[in-house]
């Protein structure tokens, strides 16, 4: 036998394959994976065919299913909200007592009378909500205190700031910075939509 025969004996082609590589059938009928590969899904991996189960409560995908924000971070920020829901009604009485207008302090008028009211109403009922959830720590407590806060320190500086009127904008009045605090505060996890989707789903159950 030539030397040329012999090393073409020596190889089995796959077929389909490349010459000179082993397509080793397992049992089974797969065929075996290259060296250094597995076939199979690692630890974590799902399989293409197979699909994860979903532990989201709104049966959404895995991977678009909200994130579950910290109920203590939730809550810090509540208290943040509380704290800026305080002080501008603060802020509003004492401009209101000051500021005259036609003769007497614009507090004697009857719409900014209803401002004042509704900004403390805001801020007492996100007061009783944080400090229950505070006592309970249940992240369903969590998620309406972090609501009733949001609201509260939102309209609450924005209520502040009609009332202070043009001079509430300027850089010589702190309003306007605990608007902008208000609104940054409310966008922080835990707010907004997934304390809604939280407490729907409390209902629900």
């Amino acid at each position: 036998m030539s030397s040329v025969e012999a090393a073409g004996s020596s190889s089995v082609a796959a077929p389909g394959g490349a010459p000179g590589r082993s397509s080793a059938v397992a049992p089974g009928g797969s065929s075996t994976a290259a060296p250094g590969r597995s076939s199979e899904a690692g630890p974590g991996r799902c399989s293409s065919t197979t699909s994860a189960p979903d532990p989201s409560p709104s049966n959404l995908p895995v991977s678009r299913s909200p994130r579950v924000a910290d109920p203590v971070a939730v809550l810090l920020t509540a208290a943040e909200q509380l704290g800026t829901a305080t002080r501008v009604c603060e802020l509003a009485v004492q401009h209101a007592g000051t500021r005259e207008q036609f003769g007497q302090p614009i507090g004697a008028f009857q719409a900014v009378k209803h401002l004042c009211a509704q900004m403390l109403v805001r801020a007492e009922t996100a007061r009783a909500a944080v400090y229950a959830a505070a006592v309970t720590a249940d992240p369903v407590d969590v998620a309406a205190a972090r609501l009733l806060a949001d609201e509260a320190a939102e309209r609450g500086a924005r209520d502040c700031l009609q009332v202070h009127g043009g001079m509430g904008f300027t850089w010589e009045c702190e309003v306007q910075l605990h608007l902008k605090r208000a609104w940054v505060r409310a966008r922080r996890a835990g707010g907004g939509a997934e304390s809604e989707e939280l407490l729907a789903v409390d209902l629900l159950a």
